[in-house]
C-alpha cells in the first residue's frame, strides 16, 4: 500500500483522529526534542493549542529535574538505541501553580537505519502550590520607629513619641538593621517600604 493511496490516506485519518482523542498529553518530537505533532491533551497541560506546541522544544516546556538524565538519553539515540527512555519533569501550569510528572519517550521509525521520531507521553504526577512568602512581620513599636524616622524624626523624638529613651530606640533600630542587612538609617527606611511594612505614596508614613 502507497502512502498516497486512498487506504493510506484513510488510515492516517484515523490515526490523527485517535491522536486527537486520547486523554493522554501525547506528542511526537524529532530526535532533538522539537515537537512536530501534539495533541490537545498535551497542549492543555502548556495553557495553548496543539499548533502553537509545534517546533517548541518539549525540554523547555516540561523541565527536567536532572539534567543527567537528558544527556544519557541524547547519547542512546545517537547510537540508535531503541529503549524506551523516562525522564522526570515539572511544568508551569495554566493558573500559577507548578506541576510534576514524567515524560515517557519511545522511539520510532519506519526501519532501524532511519532516524527515529520520539512518541512522547506525559504522566502528571501531582501538584506543588507556587510558594507564597510571608508577609514580613513587625512590632507595633518597631513599625512606629520607622515611620517616624520616614518622616525625619531623630532618635530624641521617636523616643518622645513612643515612649522609649533613646538607648531603646537606637536598639530596635539596630535588631532591624542587622535583620534587614541595612547601612544605615536611610538604607533601612528604604527597606521598609519595599518590604512593605511602610506604605509608599502615604503621608505622614505609616
Amino acid at each position: 500500500m502507497e502512502d498516497g493511496s486512498p487506504e493510506a490516506v484513510v488510515w492516517r485519518n484515523r490515526a490523527l483522529t485517535l491522536f486527537d482523542r486520547v486523554a493522554v498529553p501525547v506528542a511526537v518530537c524529532d530526535v532533538y526534542g522539537a515537537v512536530l505533532l501534539a495533541n490537545p491533551a498535551m497542549a492543555a497541560e502548556c495553557g495553548t493549542t496543539p499548533g502553537r506546541l509545534r517546533g517548541r522544544d518539549v525540554l523547555e516546556l516540561f523541565r527536567p529535574q536532572q539534567a543527567g538524565q537528558v544527556e544519557r538519553i541524547a547519547e542512546a539515540l545517537r547510537l540508535r538505541h531503541r529503549s524506551r527512555y523516562q525522564v522526570s519533569v515539572r511544568w508551569d501550569a495554566p493558573g500559577g501553580a507548578e506541576w510534576f510528572g514524567e515524560l515517557t519517550a519511545d522511539p520510532v521509525s519506519d526501519s532501524v537505519q532511519d532516524t527515529p521520531a520520539l512518541l512522547v507521553m506525559l504522566r502528571v504526577q501531582g501538584e506543588r502550590e507556587p510558594l507564597v512568602e510571608e508577609p514580613v512581620r513587625v512590632t507595633p513599636v518597631e513599625a512606629r520607629i520607622l515611620a517616624l524616622l520616614a518622616g525625619g524624626a531623630t532618635t530624641a523624638r521617636a523616643a518622645k513619641e513612643t515612649g522609649l529613651t533613646t538607648d531603646g530606640v537606637t536598639y530596635h533600630l539596630r535588631r532591624l538593621s542587622t535583620r534587614w542587612e541595612a547601612s544605615n538609617r536611610t538604607e533601612l527606611v528604604a527597606r521598609a517600604y519595599v518590604l512593605g511594612v511602610l506604605t509608599p505614596g502615604v503621608w505622614p508614613p505609616g
